[in-house]
């Protein structure tokens, strides 16, 4: 018996079914050409209007009467490869689970960079890059992203730890061996961590809900302990950078201090501010206390030492904002 085929005629010419299609197509279309360049403007008015407030809370003859040029070169000089360690280490890690460039990794880490300034403690770098990216099952990305994260924080505990230890040995005060014990206790119990990092995420195949995200948890088994090392290497040698970078400035600056002292109390501020909850974008008002409490126990030069951490502040995070946020005027958000 042969098919009947009805075929129905639209008059109006399925206005449904095309209003949906366009309503689609401009959705993708705002998203893509309109979103990117918002978030873009938006987070470069932000930089500028908060370095400007930063720039006029700082006395403006501290900036001329500063110490030998070459601080402030050696600075300026480890600034991009502070950039490109931590933008290898994102290599590593967003590799592993993609296909991935240097150059496609450095873009994506300049773009969380721009996404992290405006979330607390930065918490939304990692999400930035992944949103860069543009990558299906990004749950394979957010796995590796989250090692990196542990990676980062042992290597802010160690640091830490380091200068807590110095603390306490020159600066008796109240409390100090207190929370060095508990820094040492959460340092070992994030090394743990960090090495055993696969072990734990096995534990999704227990639960029904997050039995199908097993997999995932499966590639971080390709991270040998060569690599596990590598991607804390990184972590470590990046932390020594800035750790210069400050100590630098604050020689600039002419801060006296120690250099085993100054270096130890650096360590220990970028410690504390990885801890306590701030913005990035408006941070520096915590940072200026932080730093003055530590480096007031060697100098007295308020004004120097708020200029260093202005001046670390600009190198480490705005100009790396700024970049990304440049980036992300290309960005599509969806396909």
């Amino acid at each position: 018996m042969p098919r009947m085929i009805c075929v129905v005629s639209c008059p109006d010419g399925c206005p449904g079914t095309m209003n949906k299609f366009s309503l689609n197509k401009n959705t993708k279309i705002w998203f893509n050409y309109v979103a990117g360049p918002l978030i873009s403007a938006t987070l470069l008015y932000c930089i500028y209007t908060q370095v400007s407030k930063q720039l006029h809370s700082i006395d403006k003859t501290a900036w001329q009467h500063t110490g030998p040029v070459v601080f402030l070169l050696l600075a300026l000089f480890l600034t991009p490869f502070n950039l490109a360690l931590e933008a290898r280490k994102w290599h590593i890690l967003a590799g592993s689970a993609h296909p991935l460039s240097f150059r496609g990794a450095f873009a994506s880490y300049l773009a969380g960079m721009a996404i992290s300034i405006v979330t607390p403690n930065r918490i939304g770098e990692y999400p930035g890059r992944i949103l860069y990216l543009k990558r299906k099952n990004t749950f394979r990305l957010i796995s590796v992203s989250a090692l990196g994260i542990v990676s980062q924080f042992f290597t802010f505990f160690l640091f830490g730890i380091t200068g807590l230890i110095y603390f306490d040995l020159n600066f008796h005060e109240y409390g100090n061996r207190l929370v060095l014990i508990i820094c040492i206790l959460i340092g070992i119990a994030t090394g743990i961590l960090y090495w055993r990092f696969e072990a734990w995420l096995n534990l999704l195949g227990n639960y029904k809900w997050t039995r199908k995200y097993n997999i995932y948890a499966q590639l971080l088994k390709r991270f040998n302990q060569k690599q596990l090392f590598n991607v804390l290497f990184i972590s470590m040698v990046r932390y020594i950078i800035f750790t210069a970078q400050y100590l630098s400035l604050l020689y600039w600056m002419n801060v006296d201090v120690p250099i085993v002292g100054g270096f130890c109390f650096s360590a220990l501020f970028f410690w504390l501010m990885a801890i306590i909850p701030t913005i990035s974008l408006i941070e520096l008002g915590a940072r200026g206390a932080v730093s003055l409490y530590l480096f007031h126990h060697f100098s007295s030069n308020t004004i120097g030492i708020l200029a260093a951490t202005l001046a670390v502040w600009f190198l480490n995070l705005v100009i790396p904002s700024i970049i990304g946020s440049l980036l992300l005027l290309r960005m599509r958000l969806l396909r």
